[in-house]
């Protein structure tokens, strides 16, 4: 009996070609998380040096421009600070709660094409006024 066995070089090629995009995506993904987390770890930390300077007696240009000084990789023009209560009825022992929104932009146009032009950050942190 004679069989002849098909030539399968081809295959595993095409397999890889359907494949490839996806891992592509996946990767890219995972790589944009990665920075997108980064800008939300600054945010967190910028959130909590501001309201430490504020109940430490800092006024709230003082502290919005900690914030700002505290995102250096991050775009300090889409920052957003937020003081809340504000400073004229701020007193000692109040608590004071900072809010920092950042507009993140995606690295990746298809990113953009997928979850929308921006994601937007928050990150807030209360502390008393000392």
């Amino acid at each position: 009996m004679n069989l002849k066995l098909k030539n399968e070089k081809g295959q595993s090629m095409v397999e890889f070609a359907i494949i490839f995009p996806i891992l592509i995506l996946i990767l890219v993904g995972i790589i944009e998380f990665g920075f997108m987390f980064s800008g939300y770890l600054t945010l967190t930390n910028a959130s909590r040096e501001t309201a430490r300077a504020i109940s430490l007696g800092a006024n709230d240009a003082a502290a919005i421009q900690r914030a700002s000084d505290s995102i250096v990789n991050l775009d300090q023009t889409r920052l957003i600070v937020t003081i809340d209560p504000v400073e004229s009825v701020r007193k000692q022992g109040d608590l004071v709660t900072v809010t920092l929104t950042y507009d993140y932009e995606f690295l990746t146009p298809f990113m953009e094409a997928i979850l929308g032009n921006h994601f937007q950050l928050i990150t807030d942190t209360t502390m008393r006024v000392e």
